[in-house]
């Protein structure tokens, strides 16, 4: 039983037995219960260590799906743990700190996307997954970076298309298929700061690095890669690539992946700009994906909680967009 203090702050900050090894009993844990551990690329090292299943969000989610866990463990964001339960209605789906929040998805809230939709008769919304089951639920297809350009381009090219949240991927996406979609004044903190200057450093003192940019980047700096695209498709470029030194420009929890699956090779994350005036934080990660802590999990586990649902006749709306895209990928 929960204590009632607890459900106050998001996550069970009760510390564990003096000397308990947290990676075994969390393993333990997921055979005792049936439960299958989701981290993002993002999340902290030892957080993917000890999980079933390393990706993006969406793979993540399919992946638990296709599993016979009675509990889903998403180490994320909550959107991520929405996108869980909108696919596994039947599992438990727990998040190890409700805080985890996204300032992508919280770029674009339900309420002014249906206003939006509203002062724009005739149009489509096109959604990147990173988005709250509420905007799922209003949108006609949902894209991961990996696939929006396919995506996109499945509709009649006059078709009247809204995109959202993201605006860099939607600029780059307009830009390689010569759309002029609509596009939400949304952006990642993280990929926001990623500056033009910063690369240029880099590489002047790397000259012979390749530059690989994730696509919520500004279009600036993905003009200076050698490699654009997901982080699936940076992990994939950097195992088959001959070359020994890459420059990465995206959340710097993924270079933990690429270092385990290429430990022979160099990573080197791109810092961020620093503004004047700003707290001079040169921090490259995420706050939010970060609050997935081994403590937390071995608590959410044993617990069983914080657990995250989402309304049932959301979740309805929500899978539609979803098993749309899956239909055209």
């Amino acid at each position: 039983m929960v204590k009632k203090e607890w459900t106050t702050q998001g996550y069970i900050d009760e510390p564990a037995p003096a000397g308990t090894d947290l990676s075994a009993e969390i393993r333990k844990m997921c055979e005792q219960k049936k439960a299958v551990i989701l981290a993002h690329y993002y999340t902290r090292g030892e957080i993917q260590d000890v999980a079933d299943f390393i990706g993006d969000s969406l793979a993540l989610a399919r992946k638990a799906a296709e599993t016979d866990a009675r509990i889903i463990v998403m180490c994320g964001v909550h959107f991520m743990a929405e996108t869980c339960k909108i696919l596994s209605p039947d599992k438990k789906v727990l998040a190890p700190d409700l805080n985890a929040g996204c300032s992508l998805a919280d770029s674009c809230r339900a309420d002014d996307l249906r206003k939006f939709k509203d002062e724009h008769p005739g149009y489509k919304v096109v959604s990147y997954v990173n988005t709250t089951a509420a905007v799922k639920a209003l949108t006609d297809v949902v894209v991961t970076s990996g696939n929006a350009k396919k995506i996109v381009d499945s509709f009649p090219k006059d078709e009247k298309l809204i995109f959202g949240p993201d605006r860099n991927l939607g600029a780059y996406i307009n830009s390689v298929t010569g759309r002029q979609m609509l596009l939400w004044e949304g952006g990642c903190h993280v990929h926001e700061r990623f500056s033009v200057a910063e690369v240029v450093k880099l590489r002047q003192s790397h000259p012979g690095a390749k530059v690989l940019a994730h696509l919520e980047c500004k279009g600036p700096v993905l003009a200076l890669a050698d490699v654009v695209g997901s982080t699936a498709v940076m992990l994939e470029y950097v195992k088959k690539s001959a070359d020994k030194e890459f420059i990465v420009a995206t959340e710097a929890g993924i270079l933990h992946e690429m270092k385990r699956s290429c430990p022979d090779k160099t990573f080197l994350p791109v810092p961020p700009e620093i503004s004047e005036g700003s707290l001079g934080c040169s921090c490259n990660e995420c706050d939010y994906m970060k609050m997935n802590t081994m403590l937390k999990l071995y608590n959410a586990l044993k617990y069983e909680w914080p657990v995250v649902d989402v309304d049932p006749e959301v979740a309805r709306e929500a899978v539609k967009p979803i098993e749309r895209m899956l239909s055209l990928s």
